[in-house]
């Protein structure tokens, strides 16, 4: 129950223009504990990550405006994507995904039912996690885990990270107060009897000034020539 409990906080979203193997891949994640979402191409996958192309938007803002709801409601952990899709393949897919920086951490593994080895090394070059030969297989789902567990310390790090900044900041400026105050009152402190010594010094200076024995009395340094 505890490891089907941590499993199904995983997300992935599969991509197939195949009904079948869309069906298949679901049940087999799904098998896996897995949270399971579906799309049957490659814009549609965009849609849900909330990624927006700006010239598509501009020219039919209705078609690929993605309204609230649809924009990642549900953290998506990895994207598992055939590599044959009319309109963008998975390897167009792939290719948008890494070069978004909000959606170029998400895993991407590819599916395909052709056996080329030039498309395998190309899709792993420009970031592919895994490539797997259609039909995928259980032991295949099982290589998954790894690269979400991967991807979701990494993210909890870096929430981790922004979280303890906030008291450390904060504990900071308070430090940063308290030296402030102290510094100003060690200051009045020390202005206080440099304050005393100074009326103290221009008293003794006036009574000599006043005294009879003084030919050359001396103010401030300056020498004052008696008549």
């Amino acid at each position: 129950m505890g490891l089907a409990a941590a499993d199904s906080q995983f997300h992935v979203l599969a991509v197939d223009d195949s009904l079948i193997d869309r069906k298949l891949i679901e049940r087999l994640l799904k098998t896996s504990s897995y949270q399971v979402t579906t799309v049957d191409s490659g814009s549609k996958a965009l849609e849900f990550l909330g990624w927006h192309d700006e010239d598509e938007r501009n020219n039919s803002s209705e078609e690929t405006s993605v309204s609230p709801k649809n924009h990642q409601e549900v953290e998506v952990n990895l994207v598992i994507t055939d590599y044959c899709m009319p309109g963008m393949t998975g390897y167009d897919l792939l290719k948008k995904m890494k070069e978004s920086s909000s959606l170029r951490n998400i895993p991407v593994v590819i599916m395909s039912s052709e056996n080329v080895p030039s498309r395998i090394t190309r899709c792993l070059e420009e970031g592919a996690e895994e490539f797997f030969l259609k039909p995928v297989r259980l032991s295949d789902v099982n290589k998954l885990k790894p690269h979400m567990m991967r991807t979701k310390c990494c993210n909890k790090d870096d929430d981790d990270d922004i979280q303890n900044q906030k008291p450390e900041n904060l504990e900071k400026q308070e430090i940063n107060g308290e030296e402030i105050q102290t510094v100003l009152q060690l200051q009045q402190q020390q202005q206080q009897p440099s304050q005393t010594n100074n009326n103290t010094n221009k008293r003794k200076s006036m009574d000599e000034g006043l005294s009879p024995d003084r030919t050359r009395p001396r103010y401030n340094g300056l020498t004052v020539m008696s008549n």
